[in-house]
């Protein structure tokens, strides 16, 4: 079985971000992220109500970090610390040496390859560091931009899966990403 540890945090660089743990100073800024409808459109989750609801999400991504159980990095610009989405590995199937990546992004930073950069060095981490056998991510069938996003990396569609989640009242349809390990 595959053996996580997420202690001491990464704290990971690309050519124009910081990937660092979000801790309660960021609180105002994820819940601009959380709340915004246009960033949480595609996320199966309620968008955040409340900087109560942000503070909430803080201390969860900190309990489940700290069990080794996932990770969530903040993807702040590197020149101000901006937070402008978050990336992670929101599910570890340990067993299978497996991961799901789930990532978000403030709408005005999407189209500029901040994603890609943020992606391609949390893959890396995954398959050097964790020593991933694969990772996947679901995405909703109409969010375009995340499919190629992920094809555009080497990612797989492996499935279309009909209203295999209920949220909102509703069903909704998943199509699931993956990629293999090179290594």
């Amino acid at each position: 079985m595959l053996i996580v540890n997420f202690t001491p945090f990464p704290v990971m660089f690309t050519e124009r971000l910081l990937l660092k743990q979000i801790n309660d100073e960021d609180i105002h800024q994820l819940f601009e992220l959380r709340s915004d409808k246009e960033v949480m459109k595609y996320i199966p989750r309620k968008p955040a109500q409340t900087i109560e609801d942000a503070r909430q999400l803080i201390l969860h991504f900190d309990e489940v970090v700290h069990n080794n159980e996932k990770i969530t990095w903040g993807i702040f610009l590197k020149e101000t610390v901006q937070l402008i989405g978050t990336i992670g590995y929101v599910n570890i199937y340990k067993d299978n040496y497996r991961a799901e990546i789930g990532y978000l992004l403030n709408p005005k930073f999407q189209g500029k390859g901040m994603m890609t950069e943020a992606l391609k060095r949390v893959i890396e981490y995954g398959f050097n560091d964790l020593k991933f056998h694969s990772i996947e991510a679901i995405v909703h069938p109409e969010n375009n931009g995340s499919s190629k996003l992920l094809e555009n990396n080497q990612f797989k569609k492996e499935a279309y899966l009909k209203d295999n989640q209920f949220f909102d009242g509703k069903f909704i349809d998943s199509v699931i990403y993956s990629r293999i390990n090179p290594n």
